[in-house]
């Protein structure tokens, strides 16, 4: 059974913030806009070292890092009012946990806290390989094939899934289940998977970007 994000044993975890600065993803995330590109130090050392373990020929890219409250706010809200347009008289408990496999609630989300990174894996060209769906893509419009263990995924798509989910593993990041392209180090969920007794990163100001 997956656990989402909104899950009250996920969100009762307590946070002790390191300190832990924003640092640049650099040359790994060369299509982020502004603070995108940002992301915890840690997090940001382990994605360089995942990098270097990826056979030759295979490298990451990030889409995106550290997110603002304000924009994370915007995909929740875009994402509940086009679940309400697609069913009629959701209740609001099983709407926020349909909205959770997609986007986390603000006050638990690993982007605002700098703790996450949406990512895929490419060629030398830096073409993205295929990952069985498109990074973003909501359950809705991948018919579930967001999901990182996702049935009837073609040959190729497991293949690299695979092998971002033991190389990013590898470094000590933990993948959220319903989008294989999300993966983070120190917030709640990463507290739970791993049964640390605390996140080291709590939610950020917009201003910590700056």
């Amino acid at each position: 059974m997956t656990i989402l994000i909104g899950d009250s044993r996920v969100a009762s975890i307590p946070v002790r913030d390191n300190g832990d600065p924003l640092v640049s993803l650099g040359d790994l995330a060369p299509t982020a806009v502004g603070a995108g590109g940002l992301a915890r130090r840690s997090l940001a050392l382990r994605l360089e070292a995942a990098n270097d373990l990826l056979p030759a020929g295979i490298g990451l890219r990030v889409v995106e890092g550290f997110r603002t409250a304000s924009a994370q706010q915007a995909i929740i809200g875009a994402y509940s009012r086009r679940l309400r347009e697609e069913r009629p008289g959701l209740e609001q408990a099983e709407l926020g946990r349909l909205v959770s496999r997609y986007v986390a609630p603000l006050d638990n989300a690993p982007h605002v806290a700098g703790a996450a990174v949406d990512l895929t894996l490419v060629d030398p060209d830096g073409a993205e390989l295929w990952m069985g769906s498109a990074l973003d893509a909501t359950p809705e419009e991948s018919d579930g094939a967001c999901f990182t263990a996702a049935p009837g995924l073609d040959a190729l798509a497991q293949a690299h899934r695979a092998l971002l989910v033991a190389t990013l593993e590898s470094v000590g990041l933990v993948n959220y289940p319903t989008e294989w392209w999300h993966w983070s180090f120190g917030d709640r969920y990463w507290a739970y998977v791993t049964r640390a007794p605390y996140a080291r990163y709590g939610a950020l100001t917009e201003t910590a970007a700056a």
